[in-house]
């Protein structure tokens, strides 16, 4: 395995940690890595599971998805991009035009309609300029309630948080996560 900048904790993990791995990643799969690093402080490690937004929340799992994947790609994680599709890209139906258009230039020239190119526009602007200006927000707004806005706002900002810590860390790829599209020397895995 490549060095990453902060060591990962092995096992046996303590009861708290332990406790949190089993809730979040499925049955016979490993930890992430990014999990283990981020357990070595044990008190962030469990701050971050119990804020983490995966369970059912208030928008769909593809609309959350759409999110995560746009806010990922536009801070370069393609670590936690790669495990988000490989753990979610069947579940929500993702065909391999919008994978692709996670990761594209122009929002507004993707396969993903109207609607959901909405959510990439959020995530854009909000990562270029930390703001959303008053149309693009009447346009969200019109289609999503303020409960639900507020979701996706969070979910941008703790996908920000992700990134980074993958990123300051300078993680790996997990084996079973497909690159970003056009990254050539890895074949796409699959769970």
């Amino acid at each position: 395995m490549t060095t990453t900048r902060i060591r990962p904790l092995e096992p046996p993990y303590s009861p708290p940690v332990t406790a949190a791995l089993e809730q979040v990643m499925p049955s016979g799969v490993a930890p992430l890595l990014l999990f283990r690093s981020l357990a070595v402080n044990e008190h962030v490690f469990l701050r971050m599971m119990a804020g983490s937004l995966l369970d059912q929340g208030a928008i769909s799992l593809r609309e959350r998805e759409i999110v995560i994947d746009r806010t990922c790609a536009r801070c370069g994680s393609e670590y936690e991009w790669g495990v988000h599709m490989a753990f979610f890209r069947h579940r929500v139906g993702f065909t391999e035009e919008e994978v692709g258009a996670t990761c594209a230039a122009d929002a507004e020239s993707t396969v993903f309609p109207p609607r959901e190119r909405l959510l990439l526009k959020l995530v854009d602007a909000l990562h270029d300029t930390g703001r959303v200006e008053d149309r693009l927000w009447y346009a969200l707004w019109a289609e999503w309630t303020e409960s639900q806005l507020i979701e996706i706002v969070a979910l941008v900002g703790f996908y920000h948080l992700v990134s980074f810590f993958k990123n300051a860390f300078e993680l790996p790829p997990e084996p079973y996560a497909p690159p970003f599209p056009g990254v050539p020397g890895r074949e796409r895995g699959a769970i």
